[in-house]
């Protein structure tokens, strides 16, 4: 096969493998079948709580958890339905739940099924910064950011090979890209996601917790805490997502657009 071909070959599978950004219009690869990476979220997700059993529905964090979490699956399926593409959530299934541990994290894989980790909670403060937090995460998942990870994940170590046939060669290498992919076991705001996939879901975050009935505004002063949290940090050049910087001055000027979306409830 010529180059000429192989580029042909490429430029195709490009075009025929995009996913449309619902706030921002952009394009990018992914490769694999959502109904794919949804049957293997049912399956790491499952596993998942099997080794870290979730806290009881009776308990007072997780009650805020679900209510959120509510809220914010109402907007996400609102915002989606009024741009006409409901058919992007197929498949949401969803489901929230809360774990004890010190990690100060949360995620959300495909599907709907998200997880947060008591650790943020000192962080969060509130309900209306946790909506903060769940709507970033969410918005993640139904962009298909994880989906765009575990493409480029496949591409280098498959050649681009269905997510089969990675899981019938190397399982658990395909286990630990899809885990990645989406955060499971590392720390909010590390280096899961690039700068791009970061700044997209802080602004569509932003949207989902104002449609939700979250004041926005909240998002600033999460953020500022969240970068106070030590540690030494690269350079933004040589990091994969924005600075706290320039996290919290992007924020700033998207507030008048997530503000329009705003009806306290």
């Amino acid at each position: 096969m010529n180059k000429i071909i192989v580029s042909t070959f490429l430029a195709s599978l490009l075009f025929t493998s995009c996913t449309k950004n619902a706030v921002t219009g952009k394009r990018s690869l992914t490769l694999l079948p959502e109904s794919e990476m949804v049957s293997m979220s049912l399956t790491e997700y499952s596993k998942f709580l099997s080794q870290h059993p979730p806290l009881p529905a009776s308990d007072e964090r997780v009650q805020m958890v679900k209510r959120s979490g509510l809220r914010i699956q109402k907007a996400v399926q609102k915002f989606y339905a009024d741009k006409g593409l409901s058919k992007d959530l197929q498949g949401f299934n969803w489901e929230f739940n809360v774990v004890e541990s010190p990690e100060v994290n949360a995620w959300c894989m495909p599907g709907g099924k998200v997880v947060v980790y008591t650790g943020i909670l000192p962080v969060t403060q509130t309900e209306e910064a946790l909506a903060i937090v769940m709507g970033h995460e969410i918005a993640h998942a139904v962009a298909k950011h994880g989906n765009q990870r575990m493409s480029e994940g496949l591409l280098v170590q498959f050649g681009g090979a269905a997510l089969s046939v990675a899981l019938s060669q190397k399982p658990a290498l395909t286990q630990q890209l899809f885990l990645q992919a989406y955060g499971v076991g590392t720390t909010l705001g590390s280096l899961k996601y690039s700068r791009s996939h970061e700044s997209e879901a802080d602004k569509m975050g932003l949207i989902f917790a104002a449609m939700a009935g979250y004041n926005p505004e909240v998002a600033v002063d999460f953020w500022t805490r969240m970068s106070k949290g030590g540690g030494q940090k690269p350079p933004e050049l040589l990091s994969t997502h924005p600075s706290d910087e320039t996290r919290i001055r992007d924020l700033k000027a998207f507030m008048p657009e997530a503000k329009k979306y705003y009806k306290p409830q």
